[in-house]
């Protein structure tokens, strides 16, 4: 740890690794989001192990969901990227997904968030946009955020991202986030490496450190 103009700095994955300046987030594991995934199952437990690994060590958690508005209330934003990922050339084949209360929506039950760990619910891909995220991490006086869940090519990365422009130090849980498509999961890997701002590690190391809280 560095000490500098009355801050202190961490340098190494373990300092980061604090339960007094880290949060955990575990981004968008929801039905209808994990039936799409190839080894669904196989990112659940391990999501659920850093979940447990955290929670015994007084990790403060957060989770989100993603949900898409009806098609009368979506924006042009939504119904564009709705369409790319639908594969339709008109919004009116567009087809409704994760709803709002739908069974899709909800958390996969392995995950059952605890009365202490708050759910927000986004209609944008950074868990920060239109969230209380950012709010509720700097008024806990937490410094950085390790992230698991789904997808790293798609919504994590973007987090990550913003992130660390607002200043908090993201740690991505690498095996305990899982993707579509593995090839452009590990683009979205060395391009988050390459920028700096963020650290990676596993679920293994990860859980190891908490076990030492």
């Amino acid at each position: 740890m560095q000490h500098a103009f009355g801050l202190d700095i961490p340098e190494t994955l373990q300092e980061v690794c604090d339960p007094a300046r880290l949060a955990l987030l575990v981004y968008d594991m929801q039905v209808g989001v994990m039936r799409q995934l190839p080894n669904g199952a196989q990112i659940t437990q391990r999501v659920a192990t850093v979940l447990q690994a955290a929670r015994a060590a007084g990790i403060r958690t957060f989770f989100t969901r993603h949900m898409w508005l009806p098609r009368e209330a979506a924006g042009v934003a939504q119904l564009r990227t709705a369409m790319i990922w639908q594969r339709v050339s008109r919004v009116a084949n567009l087809q409704p997904v994760l709803l709002r209360d739908s069974p899709e929506f909800q958390l996969v039950p392995e995950l059952s968030p605890r009365p202490s760990e708050p759910i927000f619910d986004k209609i944008t891909m950074s868990a920060f946009v239109g969230t209380p995220l950012e709010t509720a991490l700097r008024d806990a006086g937490r410094v950085a955020v390790a992230i698991v869940g789904v997808a790293l090519e798609v919504g994590i990365e973007p987090t990550v991202r913003h992130a660390a422009d607002l200043g908090f130090i993201p740690v991505v849980v690498t095996d305990a986030c899982g993707a579509r498509v593995p090839a452009a999961a590990e683009r979205s890997l060395a391009g988050l490496a390459f920028a700096g701002g963020s650290l990676q590690t596993d679920s293994a190391t990860f859980c190891a450190l908490m076990g030492r809280r």
